[in-house]
């Protein structure tokens, strides 16, 4: 007996997604990544060329989460505080907003 959960099937369309996403942006890599790493953390880091720009792709290897960041969204992070920062630490995997609160 195959144990499965409420919303499975979206969860692997989300992930295969992903993946190819992920995939398209390696296939587009621009210079030689970077890797940083601590006791706590390592990212790899490369810069990868898409149809509307330059972005910066992070991923995390021990957790297989990644993000590619545009020149907008790179320069946003200076614009934080070290406390944006402990909340984002504070809140692995989450959104610091969530989706479902609307702006007023």
């Amino acid at each position: 007996m195959t144990l499965r959960w409420e919303g499975e099937e979206e969860d692997a369309q989300a992930a295969a997604r992903a993946a190819a996403e992920r995939g398209d942006l390696l296939a587009h890599r621009s210079g030689e990544e970077i890797v940083l790493a601590n006791e706590f953390a390592e990212v790899r880091i490369c810069r990868v060329e898409t149809r509307n720009g330059s972005r910066l792709l992070i991923e995390s290897p021990k957790s297989g989460q990644w993000v590619a960041l545009c020149p907008l969204e790179l320069e946003a992070l200076t614009w934080q505080n070290p406390q944006t920062f402990s909340q984002m630490i504070g809140r692995p995997f989450g959104p610091l907003i969530d989706a479902d609160t609307e702006e007023e």
